[in-house]
């Protein structure tokens, strides 16, 4: 692209970073390193942060990366070519932050220009997690490398400005692994008044109104289930653009589908097409405008699900399992899940046998999550070997003698072994590959098959030691509940050993019940220890949702699953009972409420509260990590009506990019945890950030989707069926109106905020703004909260965690793993 004299202009104060770039492509390189084994053992706690959101474990790859370049001078590539230009949509960061599944070597140019008023010396500080390299005017202003993997560092520099324009460029690079935070952020700290000039191929009027149309466009629903995906612009293009519109599932989703289209100056919508075929799940839509070489994209994110062709689900369990093995070989992703689906329902043959080798290259090659993939592989091989391809079955076997079973192995992967769910998977892998191939040699570990299944068996049992003891540090996290159910379907399938597949049994039909315990009409509502905005934004295509429409007859399917079909086939084939009476939790009729505590993780590190009626349910965490740095931590939420969609949680967004990459993100995790609080259908929520954090707290409130709301100053209610809630902050909620969280989001601006929430039974909303309109805390000089609530009355909100109303004392070092369940009358 070459230079024009047209510039898209940005006044820049004194403290506030340069948010306008050229930017170049991103060239990506593998960094292979020697085979090597890692010493460690599984870490439930692995995302309790010592030092902000940093997690420790370091690889070897990173290790040898940082012997080479940590402290050095960049080693600078290429040369500046621009691609495409970023706009910031409020974030301070040029961030293309993303996921990488083997160690990969990353780097990137950017540029832009300074137009100053006057020369002068202008001090900028610089923050990166990897390497960067500062130029003015083609002359080097500085350099940094810390090279620690997604923890920033800062430095600041002195630019001589001259009068006029200043060219400034970046080349930045770092080592990625799995989850990679690249990015760079460039502050103006003082120097002569200047703006930012960013270079453009079109009239300075034009790009400034596409970036308009960029940051102000949103979907005209929050979710699809039928009709046109439409997306809006807030204000009309200015001139004739190019649309590219990419759609994508979650990271490890392997589908990419295109679309281009061209749009004429003057309209305010783009059809994108029918709901119905489109892919299901929560997808990614990455929106490109190219205004005559003006190339820039947002994306945005939205669920879909096929909730019309579905129907209703069948009456008797018999039929669910058939319906679920035929969507799951019909409809789902082409991957080994797929694969399997189709094997156990008589689909074999050549289509089936491809899903298994489009597969098998990341197995082969042990990219991280591929644990995932080996799991139904290794059921399907075992089970159904007679009916894969001969070609397909000796690759598969290969695939398995070469896998990396655990760190102790060598190998030069980033496989992520610590978290209690990917432990389970390489676990049974190994147990379930050498009772398979019992006589075979694997490479790794140089054992025989019969070897290495007792080393695996050795570590399930051990792993279902810790689970009986403590269950899951990953508490009610909706995307991991699969990937358990994942390990433990295959052991009680598959196990050899008779304790093994007991105990694994065990452990489906307990974690059958803390969903039951935890939904609502089906649909999983609670705190959860570890969530993702695709999962958050997302209910009906979830797979949570399809295993409760297989177990109780209640719920939709999505695209892509993990342990569905297994759950499926252990009911049909490896006598697996869930008891029919979690029907009855799970999708709760009855006039009583039920109030469920438990605690979860080692030492019940996170005691959980849920509450709920047929109309309401909210589920938080108790006392946990108050005003610490989250991670991925959801603390409170709630679902009102019978409507999935109708839910709300609140959190501290980790990065003010929505749909990033961030571990916490915008709204998956929470950025500062808060001071956590409930008693029944009464909650607060006590907000401290940090200063280098977003200054505000957030709810998900998506207006199209509750019957009735009103906001009104520092209060909002909702209503959906015959539930509803009050919010009411310590500011003013502010309902955003533009961009991709358009009438979805309810912000309260502070370093220091409060919500108090109150789900209730009602049929209009008049009755729930009369009745907690004028709720409020009293905060002692102990620091315990008091709220006089109308149905409660004097409920004590300790400084310990622990609660005082209505007589009872509930405190949550008292939870036990177990859970106890008390059934209250409403009101």
């Amino acid at each position: 692209m070459t230079d024009t004299t047209f510039h898209l202009k940005k006044h820049l104060a004194a403290g506030e970073a340069i948010r306008y770039w050229q930017l170049g492509a991103i060239a990506e390189e593998r960094f292979d390193v020697p085979d090597q084994p890692m010493k460690g053992e599984m870490d439930p706690f692995f995302f309790l942060t010592k030092h902000k959101n940093f997690i420790p474990h370091e690889y070897p790859c990173r290790t040898i990366f940082a012997e080479r370049y940590r402290g050095k001078r960049p080693d600078v590539r290429g040369a500046f070519e621009a691609t495409r230009w970023w706009l910031p949509f409020g974030s301070p960061r040029l961030d293309l932050s993303g996921f990488w599944f083997r160690p990969t070597r990353l780097s990137t140019w950017a540029r832009t220009y300074i137009e100053a008023e006057n020369a002068g010396t202008a001090k900028v500080r610089l923050g990166t997690c990897g390497g960067a390299v500062l130029w003015i005017n083609d002359a080097e202003a500085g350099w940094m490398a810390p090279y620690s993997r997604n923890l920033e560092a800062r430095a600041e520099y002195d630019l001589p400005l001259k009068a006029g324009l200043n060219k400034v460029e970046i080349f930045f690079d770092d080592l990625a692994e799995r989850d990679a935070r690249y990015f760079f952020q460039l502050d103006y700290l003082s120097g002569p008044k200047a703006s930012v000039a960013l270079p453009v191929p079109c009239e300075s009027e034009a790009a400034s109104r596409i970036e308009g149309v960029l940051d102000g466009m949103h979907f005209d629903r929050p979710a699809y289930f039928e009709g046109d995906i439409t997306l809006l612009f807030a204000t009309p293009l200015p001139v004739d653009v190019g649309v590219n519109v990419a759609v994508e599932g979650d990271f490890m989703s392997t589908e990419r589908f295109d679309y281009d289209f061209i749009l004429k100056a003057g309209e305010r919508h783009l059809v994108i097409g029918p709901a119905e075929q489109a892919p299901a799940d929560f997808r990614h839509f990455r929106i490109t405008l190219d205004a005559g070489g003006f190339v820039a994209s947002r994306s945005l994110g939205v669920e879909i699900c096929h909730a019309g062709r579905q129907g209703e689900a069948p009456s008797s369990l018999a039929a669910r399992i058939t319906e679920t093995l035929d969507e799951i070989s019909e409809f789902s992703e082409r991957d080994t899940v797929r694969a399997f689906a189709r094997l156990a329902s008589g689909r074999p043959g050549a289509d089936t046998d491809a899903m298994i080798e489009e597969i098998l290259p990341s197995i082969e090659d042990c990219h991280d999550c591929a644990d995932f993939s080996l799991v139904p592989l290794i059921w399907s091989r075992t089970v159904w070997g007679n009916d894969i391809g001969e070609r397909t079955r000796a690759r598969i076997d290969q695939a398995i003698l070469n896998f990396r079973y655990w760190m102790d192995e060598p190998g030069n992967d980033v496989q992520w072994y610590f978290s209690e769910n990917h432990a389970l998977l390489f676990h049974t892998s190994a147990y379930l590959a050498g009772h398979l191939l019992p006589d075979a040699t694997f490479r790794r570990s140089r054992r025989k098959g019969e070897e290495q299944r007792a080393v695996g068996a050795a570590r399930v049992r051990a792993w279902l030691d810790h689970f009986e003891a403590w269950e899951m540090a990953e508490f009610n996290s909706a995307p991991y509940f699969p990937i358990d159910l994942k390990g433990l379907t295959a052991l009680a399938a598959l196990s050899p050993d008779a304790d093994i597949a007991e105990r694994a049994r065990k452990g489906i039909v307990r974690l059958c019940e803390i969903i039951a315990r935890s939904a609502h009409h089906g649909m999983i509502t609670a705190a959860q220890g570890r969530s993702y905005e695709h999962t958050l934004c997302a209910g009906r295509s979830l797979e949570l949702s399809a295993v409760a429409r297989l177990l109780w007859g209640k719920g939709w399917y999505g695209r892509r699953v993990h342990a569905l079909p297994q759950l499926a086939v252990c009911l049909r084939d490896h006598g697996l009972v869930v008891p029919e009476s979690l029907a009855a939790v799970a999708c709760h009729q009855g006039d009583e409420h039920q109030e469920w505590r438990f605690a979860q993780g080692e030492n019940r590190f996170a005691a959980l509260y849920h509450y709920k009626g047929r109309n309401f349910a909210m589920g938080s965490a108790s006392h946990y990590r108050w005003r610490e740095w989250g991670y991925q931590e959801t603390v409170l939420h709630l679902r009102i009506g019978e409507r999935p969609e109708a839910a709300v949680w609140i959190n501290h967004p980790g990065e003010t990019i929505q749909f990033g990459y961030g571990r916490p993100s915008f709204w998956g995790g929470c950025g500062a945890l808060p001071r956590a609080h409930q008693y029944r259908g009464l909650a607060v929520l006590d907000f401290s950030t940090f200063e280098e954090q977003p200054d505000f707290t957030h709810a998900w409130f998506p207006i199209a989707e509750f019957d009735e709301s009103a906001i009104r100053g520092k209060r909002a209610f909702a209503r959906s069926g015959r539930g509803a809630v009050a919010l009411i902050g310590s500011g003013d909620l502010e309902l955003v109106q533009v961009g991709p969280s358009a009438k979805m989001e309810l912000r309260q601006y502070g370093r220091k905020t409060r919500w108090i929430v109150r789900v209730c039974d009602a049929t209009r909303i008049e009755s729930v703004e009369t009745r907690f309109a004028g709720l409020s805390v009293e905060e002692t000089e102990e620091g315990t909260l008091v709220i006089d609530d109308p149905d409660y009355g004097r409920v004590v909100f300790r400084n310990d965690g622990s609660t005082l109303a209505e007589g009872r004392t509930i405190a949550p070092l008292d939870f036990p793993v177990a859970g106890e369940v008390a059934m209250l009358t409403a009101g």
